[in-house]
């Protein structure tokens, strides 16, 4: 029977060079001696905000080569100060996973099977479904006969993570619409 080397012994090793904890050389390979984080490769790193919740923490999003190489918390954020809780701290599989639908599902009125459709053929139905609505319910003047110019078949509720020129541009949208029922998640 061959007797084992016992000084390549990760035990031994520890005992030896004094890491009793297991968190310096003894606990490392040769592979992990040379890693290195992903986000050091990044070409450049764009400020963002989380799209899960109004909290609107801050993330720092690496990218090369016009991809995503990682998101993390940006500790500059005066909200989160580089922080984010588990769903903000996914933000990177939300937008590269594999298993992220990127095909439009449509189901036919009555119908009991989803379609794939284009993204330009499901926006350009949800244009026409707006403008339909618009149309059908369209009130130019109240029953008194002052001027409203408005349509009460729709309202619109804007998510807490926009920023101030994405809320505008919306209500503005809203207005030429003739939307009134207009609100925002962050003040209710």
């Amino acid at each position: 029977m061959k007797i084992p080397n016992l000084n390549n012994w990760p035990v031994l090793k520890q005992l030896q060079s004094g890491d009793l904890h297991a968190l310096g050389p003894s606990a490392m390979s040769e592979r992990s001696r040379t890693l290195e984080p992903r986000t050091r490769s990044a070409d450049r790193v764009v400020k963002s905000v989380c799209p899960y919740c109004a909290v609107g923490c801050g993330q720092l999003v690496y990218i090369k080569n016009d991809r995503i190489l990682d998101i993390e918390g940006d500790p500059d954020s005066p909200i989160s100060r580089g922080c984010l809780c588990p769903k903000g701290s996914a933000t990177f599989q939300l937008v590269t996973s594999s298993h992220r639908v990127t095909n439009v599902l449509y189901r036919r009125p009555y119908g009991t099977e989803w379609e794939v459709i284009p993204l330009d053929q499901a926006m350009e139905m949800v244009a026409q479904r707006i403008k339909k609505s618009r149309d059908e319910n369209w009130q130019a003047e109240t029953d008194a006969g002052e001027t409203v110019n408005r349509t009460l078949s729709m309202a619109h509720l804007g998510g807490a993570t926009w920023d101030n020129e994405e809320n505008y541009l919306l209500k503005k949208l809203y207005c030429a619409l003739g939307i009134v029922q207009v609100e925002n998640q962050a003040r209710i």
